[in-house]
């Protein structure tokens, strides 16, 4: 966690541990404290070699909530927190959990325990509603064509049935390009179950209130609607004034919260997606609080 190499002690909230490897590597570092969360019922296990760690706790919830979560831990600020945003390996590997268009499962894709469900979006949202999901949130130029299609296949009960539905609703000559023909169908499911969006908007807006000058927000996402929103946000942040155009001096004496670290989005190296192809279209941005 490069990110964090000027911090070199406080209190670290690891917004989305999943499987724990980044909590891990920050604890190894030593002098800090780390915060897990995680709003998956089965990350909860993954703590089991961490529960004797003094400086490491674990607390089941969403990071849309990270403001509550702060307080009822009686934290008033942090130094970092850290987004890794998307679906974990494990997720996506678990036929059972719905997230797959690869392996048959229920239509489930939630990652916590909210009472939508796709399987709800998909049988019983209007054509109308499911083509704009589609379109919106997967980024999908047939995604009429697709809402269309299941629609008429209804009811759908299993995530091999969808993805076979999409494919053949997408033109055989698209099929061959792009991935799986249901991936961004899946990815714009996944989104409109979990409010995925709305919740990193309300995450980054607890993160940047919450940190203490000089800590930093680091955020990892994986498709351009995470990032755009990221992007924006701490752009918005960083803004020194606002305004009017061709105002000749400045009149609105705006402080910035945030100094932007990353200017550009920052890739992963090859070795990394040599290791864990998965990564190829991650993009990390940073941000510092600016000091008081």
């Amino acid at each position: 966690m490069n990110m964090f190499s000027d911090i070199k002690s406080g209190v670290i909230v690891d917004a989305t541990f999943g499987g724990g490897g980044h909590a891990r590597r920050l604890l190894n570092r030593g002098g800090l404290d780390v915060i897990g969360l995680d709003q998956d019922p089965e990350a909860g296990p993954n703590t089991a070699d961490l529960v004797d760690n003094e400086h490491f706790s674990f607390v089941r919830g969403s990071f849309g909530n990270l403001a509550q979560i702060l307080d009822a831990e009686g934290i008033e600020f942090v130094d970092g927190v850290l987004f890794d945003l998307g679906v974990s390996s494990h997720q996506l590997d678990e036929p059972t959990r719905g997230f797959s268009y690869r392996h048959p499962g229920p239509l489930d894709m939630r990652m916590g325990d909210g009472p939508l469900t796709a399987a709800e979006i998909v049988n019983e949202w209007s054509e109308a509603d499911l083509a704009r999901v589609i379109r919106d949130y997967g980024e999908e130029r047939f995604s009429v064509r697709i809402a269309r299609a299941i629609c008429k296949a209804r009811p759908i009960t299993d995530t091999a049935s969808l993805a076979s539905i999409v494919r053949e609703a997408i033109p055989a000559a698209t099929r061959k390009t792009g991935g799986h023909p249901a991936r961004r169908t899946f990815q714009a499911l996944r989104i409109a179950v979990n409010d995925e969006l709305g919740e990193l908007e309300r995450g980054l807006d607890a993160a940047i209130e919450r940190l203490a000058p000089n800590g930093r927000c680091v955020v990892i996402s994986y498709h351009s609607l995470e990032d755009r929103i990221v992007k924006q946000r701490f752009a918005a942040a960083a803004q020194t004034c606002v305004c009017p155009p061709g105002l000749p001096v400045c009149a609105c004496n705006t402080v910035p919260e945030l100094i932007i670290v990353t200017r550009k989005a920052v890739g992963p190296e090859e070795a990394e997606v040599t290791s864990n192809p998965r990564a190829r279209s991650a993009k990390l941005r940073c941000a510092q609080k600016v000091a008081a």
